[in-house]
């Protein structure tokens, strides 16, 4: 399966995972176990994935069952869904920090300057000096070039 395939379902799925605890797991694949046996088939998969994201094609669904399949036996278990939605909710957070990261990328230059920051910070009635924004972004600037990259503003924001 290719793995934009996976992430489409993990994406799909993940998106329960903000809201679900370790119980709510089990609710969620007990409702894509349709035939309760503890196992969910790619036809469930489908019928039920279907329903939340439009027509979704068995083959689809079998290809996703077999990269996800942990044991082999050409189903999913419980542990694998948890892992899949897992994945989702790590795809929806990288996908957010993207998104916040656009935010502060004001001129649209792939980094985040002092005057960004301080821009940034003014319009959510934090107002701090070219100064301050310096050192906040110094704390984290890993390669010391002055500016955040993507990477190192995932640091600061973990």
């Amino acid at each position: 399966m290719h793995a934009k395939q996976v992430n489409l379902f993990a994406v799909i799925l993940g998106r329960y995972s903000n809201m679900v605890n370790a119980r709510e797991f089990e609710v969620v694949f007990r409702h894509l176990d349709e035939n309760g046996d503890g196992k969910v088939s790619p036809s469930e998969l489908s019928r039920c994935l279907g329903l939340i994201a439009g027509e979704f094609l068995v083959k689809e669904a079998e290809l996703a069952v077999e990269s996800l399949d942990s044991d082999g036996d050409g189903l999913l278990g419980l542990e694998d869904l948890v892992r899949l939605m897992e994945a989702g909710g790590e795809e929806e957070k990288l996908h957010d920090l993207r998104e916040a990261f656009r935010l502060y990328d004001i001129d649209n230059c792939g980094f985040i300057r002092a005057k960004d920051l301080k821009t940034m910070l003014g319009r959510l009635g934090e107002s701090r000096s070219i100064d301050e924004c310096e050192v906040m972004i110094n704390k984290f600037d890993l390669n010391g070039d002055g500016v955040l990259s993507f990477e190192e503003f995932m640091v600061m924001m973990e």
